[in-house]
């Protein structure tokens, strides 16, 4: 058995069949998601905003921040908001599942005006440092106490180099929101894995990354700058089938992808986040210990800027595993849950838990 901090999940748009993009979530709505999170070893988390215009992000970050306000267990693992866009690339291929048409240049009131009305910070700013105006956004997000993170970007090395020079910390699922093919060492993933300032955070659900391709991005990177993350979507923790994402359709598929029906690309994941510690390990990427680190402590490591910027503590909880790495206790504040450990660990070589 091993016992560790809770998990942290620095990017979550939804999971266990709720949107956290709706712009209609409940209390309800948010407990529900958040109980399942925890029954994954998940404590602390960055609900998570995708690229759509002003007045779609205004009214989804509303209705997300008075829901967790309001729910019972919002409060305790929601210190914040991860914001992804929309200061991206519209390019195909680094668009993502990400509509283009609200992409926009830089715009640095953006931010303060989607959080001025929010009980909870936006802690963190995923962009593309080639855009329009993008140094000095990421200048004046750090100067306002948030990670900057670069994520669906084409930035080049000097690119990489500006935005690190000028706050950026974070690449956000590294190698993936890019297109298939690109030059074979003068890409933006050279760039973000060459730039030390950078942490790298991955989605290692074996469908995003492959395996040994995840083995030397972890070496390239070390794991003391890496970051497992999920990236889920309301199709995680669920069976395979339609869910709703962004004002989209997603498809939860029998091999584990989640896509838009008819289209090829990812659109997010159902990943949770015990489940990729289990697959470092089954892969034989790292230890336990290093790869619940990658999903514990560096996490928490890269974002307690901004929470030391706004005077955020948080309570990390603890939780217990089977010797086949299953979350078999959960303690978090007054919350204590136990869960079965039956699972065997070659069982448990899935996408999806």
């Amino acid at each position: 058995m091993m016992r560790t901090a809770g998990l942290v999940d620095l990017q979550v748009n939804g999971f266990a069949g709720i949107d956290f993009n709706s712009g209609a979530v409940t209390p309800a709505e948010i407990d529900h998601a958040l109980e399942a999170m925890l029954a994954t070893g998940v404590t602390l988390c960055l609900p998570t905003i995708i690229t759509a215009h002003p007045d779609e992000l205004e009214q989804r970050f509303r209705a997300l921040d008075a829901a967790i306000s309001t729910s019972r267990l919002g409060p305790l693992m929601c210190p914040g908001y991860h914001l992804e866009g929309p200061f991206l690339n519209p390019s195909p291929g680094y668009a993502g599942c990400h509509p283009p048409q609200a992409m926009t240049k830089a715009d640095p009131t953006l931010v303060d005006r989607l959080e001025s009305r929010l009980a909870r910070p936006i802690l963190m700013v995923t962009l593309a440092p080639e855009i329009e105006g993008a140094q000095a956004l990421v200048a004046a997000l750090t100067a306002a106490g948030r990670i900057v993170a670069i994520g669906h970007s084409a930035a080049d090395f000097d690119q990489v180099a500006m935005a690190a020079a000028a706050g950026a910390t974070l690449s956000t699922h590294l190698g993936n929101g890019m297109p298939q093919q690109l030059h074979k060492l003068v890409n933006p993933i050279f760039a973000q894995l060459a730039e030390d300032r950078l942490w790298a955070s991955f989605i290692a659900d074996g469908i995003h990354l492959h395996p040994r391709a995840l083995r030397s991005l972890l070496r390239a990177k070390g794991f003391d700058r890496s970051i497992l993350v999920t990236d889920a979507v309301s199709a995680a923790a669920s069976k395979p089938g339609g869910y709703p994402f962004a004002g989209m359709e997603v498809e939860l598929r029998a091999d584990g992808s989640v896509r838009q029906p008819g289209a090829s690309n990812l659109a997010g994941s159902a990943l949770c986040l015990d489940q990729a510690v289990r697959n470092l390990v089954a892969w034989g990427l790292a230890s336990p210990r290093d790869a619940v680190a990658m999903a514990c402590d560096n996490p928490l490591a890269a974002l307690l800027p901004a929470l030391s910027a706004r005077g955020i503590t948080v309570d990390r909880g603890e939780i217990d595993w089977s010797h086949e790495l299953v979350v078999t206790d959960v303690r978090l504040d007054t919350i204590a849950r136990r869960f079965g450990a039956s699972a065997r660990l070659d069982d448990l070589m899935t996408t999806n838990a």
